[in-house]
């Protein structure tokens, strides 16, 4: 493997796994405390949607690793397309 590729191939991105989304108007995040429950537009077995720089390259679900948290991929997208979301 070419030394270029190596390094390239060693750099860190940031995944993210998210949940779901939703518009709130200002006063309602501002009034939110402490024990507050956000109600989102998404089924509890909807899949997770898996992003690198903000582009969807998978998904999955959400899954106990331990005593953290862990996502199970149940899709992914082409290699060219996961390498195209990192280079934004």
């Amino acid at each position: 493997m070419p030394a270029d590729l190596s390094s390239i191939l060693r750099l860190e991105v940031p995944v993210i796994v998210q949940i779901a989304e939703r518009p709130m108007p200002v006063a309602e995040v501002i009034g939110i405390r402490h024990g507050a429950i956000i109600e989102l537009p998404k089924r509890i077995d909807d899949g997770l949607e898996i992003l690198v720089n903000d582009r969807v390259i998978g998904t999955g679900t959400a899954v106990k690793v331990g005593e953290h948290f862990g996502v199970r991929v149940t899709a992914i997208g082409a290699v060219k397309d996961r390498v195209t979301a990192m280079g934004k």
